[in-house]
């Protein structure tokens, strides 16, 4: 080979390493009840960083799903073909239990071992987590129809993914869909025209159109219409009881910036039968149980996101060399890496503890629920809002080469806005955490409490609990201001969260940066005095 074809100073792909390596994942994990799960998350954290399991990855984002209406004959089929490879994601996530497994074991922490286990597998690839974490939501708000929970919860709980059209009690284990949104309402579902009509046997009849279904090839969804006593919840599967194919019309894909994988459909319901699920023009209470939990893996999904992207760029910087010393060396880039980690740590460690609180408001707690409550939806708002930006940063980091696609880094950029925009834009997010406020006081004083606990351990985060206090006092105007009281709600807890339990050198980064009154506006910009070098170590890279 001629000499001008030698490779060098380039960096070595990242494989066969355990993506469950991860300080504050596992210590997470310990601290709310399931360190029991450890060993399995690292068995998932080992596949999920070897190279298989990447190239599945890959493919199936190289070779998104395709509509197939009808057969060779003219038959109406609605069936959309996936690349193999897809399947065994979604074996994979199924058989370790990151759907609904959770609700069928009574042990301590299944449910915040689930969530570390969507954040470490969410690593491989994020378009297969939407119907896994819809599976995983399904269950609560199904519960609210006990027959219809006795029959299909064990399915949707079992280890097995059973793929296929067949009559849901045929199958081994079944997989959930939620249906909500209409062209002409969003996230306003209240506007929802689509008709459910009573058949006189316990069933409905549904006519309308669905504008946005993530994974139509569920085997039941969890859907919204206008029933006679006002918006219901109902229960539509693809196969009804007596192996006929239900009236569910997918009318076209939706060509997607990211999350290429999954297939998002417009669905149109003609005549299509479905049982309540709950009270008749109870929908949106019925369906807040899935959203709530849909949400959380919103947040795990983008801090894995950012785990996955700040890794890569720590890897790269490490094994690349420029102007005399790898990049890993140079102080601007180490001041950008190390940002980076704080962010990614800040938003895993706040992830596994709404998975801890929402496993104890589950249970019965009612703290700890009032605290979901208000905590999840600011949360969501800022980790997701976050997710974008710190997508963008780590590619840079790679520079040239995190623009090509082989590098991965494109794909993580064009995922990145979904969750941000998946249950409740940031508007959405910010508004229910001022509703949630006016109508649960409990869930102010619980998030008060959560934040208090760190008081007295760093006077950058108690200045900036003080702050917030203040704003929350201030009713002026809110609605207006309600974005930026929901950002410093969510760093705040961040930031209590860190002092408390967190590394030193990255509670400190993140007051310093996130808190003080010195903070920079862009990645890369800790001040003076930060020990870059202790949270970099914390990335598995080293310098």
């Amino acid at each position: 080979m001629p000499p001008t074809h030698e490779v060098t100073n380039q960096v070595p792909a990242l494989t066969d390493h355990d993506v469950a390596e991860d300080p504050a994942l596992l210590d997470g994990l310990r601290r709310e009840g399931a360190g029991w799960a450890e060993s399995e998350v690292r068995e998932l954290g080992v596949l999920a960083g070897g190279e298989r399991a990447q190239e599945w990855g890959r493919l199936v984002n190289e070779n998104p799903p395709v509509l197939r209406t009808h057969d060779r004959v003219g038959h109406r089929i609605d069936e959309v073909e996936f690349h193999p490879h897809w399947h065994d994601l979604m074996t994979v996530a199924v058989s370790h239990g990151l759907h609904a497994t959770p609700w069928s074991q009574d042990r301590p922490g299944a449910h915040v071992a689930r969530t570390a286990k969507f954040y470490v597998w969410s690593q491989v690839e994020a378009g297969h987590t939407c119907p896994i974490s819809m599976t995983y939501s399904a269950v609560p708000a199904l519960r609210h129809s006990p027959d219809l929970a006795a029959t299909l919860e064990p399915l949707l709980a079992a280890p097995e993914y059973d793929y296929g059209l067949r009559t849901p009690t045929g199958k081994r284990g079944l997989i959930a869909g939620m249906s909500m949104t209409e062209k002409q309402g969003g996230s306003d579902v209240r506007a929802n025209t689509t008709r459910a009509e009573p058949t006189g046997d316990g069933a409905y009849r549904l006519t309308g159109h669905k504008w946005f279904t993530s994974a139509p090839m569920s085997d039941v969804f969890l859907t919204l219409a206008q029933a006679p006593g006002g918006l219901t919840c109902l229960l539509v599967p693809r196969v009804l009881p007596d192996g006929t194919r239900n009236r569910l019309h997918l009318q076209r894909l939706k060509d997607k910036l990211g999350n290429r994988s999954n297939a998002s459909a417009e669905i149109e319901y003609d005549g299509a039968l479905g049982w309540p699920v709950g009270e008749e023009g109870r929908g949106v209470r019925t369906i807040i149980e899935m959203v709530n939990n849909t949400r959380l893996d919103c947040v795990t999904g983008t801090a894995a996101a950012m785990r996955y992207g700040t890794v890569r760029a720590a890897h790269h910087a490490r094994h690349r060399a420029a102007f005399g010393t790898t990049l890993i060396r140079q102080p601007a880039m180490a001041n950008v890496l190390a940002d980076l980690a704080v962010e990614a740590e800040a938003a895993t460690t706040v992830a596994l503890r709404l998975a801890g609180a929402s496993e104890r408001a589950n249970a019965g707690d009612p703290r700890e629920a009032a605290l979901r409550r208000l905590a999840l939806a600011v949360t969501k708002y800022w980790v997701c809002k976050r997710g974008p930006t710190h997508a963008a940063e780590a590619l840079e980091c790679l520079g040239g080469n995190g623009y090509v696609e082989e590098s991965g880094m494109p794909r993580l950029f064009r995922e990145s806005p979904l969750a941000s925009i998946w249950e409740g834009s940031g508007n959405v997010a910010a508004l229910d955490t001022l509703r949630a406020m006016a109508r649960e006081p409990e869930s102010v004083e619980a998030f008060l409490a959560e934040v208090d606990a760190a008081a007295g351990a760093d006077a950058r985060l108690d200045a900036a609990i003080t702050e917030v206090r203040r704003e929350l006092g201030d009713l002026d105007d809110v609605e207006y201001r309600a974005r930026r009281v929901v950002e410093r709600m969510a760093l705040v807890l961040q930031g209590s969260l860190l002092v408390r339990h967190g590394d030193k050198a990255v509670a400190d980064a993140f007051c310093a940066s996130r808190l003080d009154g010195d903070r920079g506006a862009a990645f890369g910009t800790l001040p003076r005095g930060v020990d870059t070098d202790a949270v970099l170590a914390r990335t598995g890279t080293g310098r």
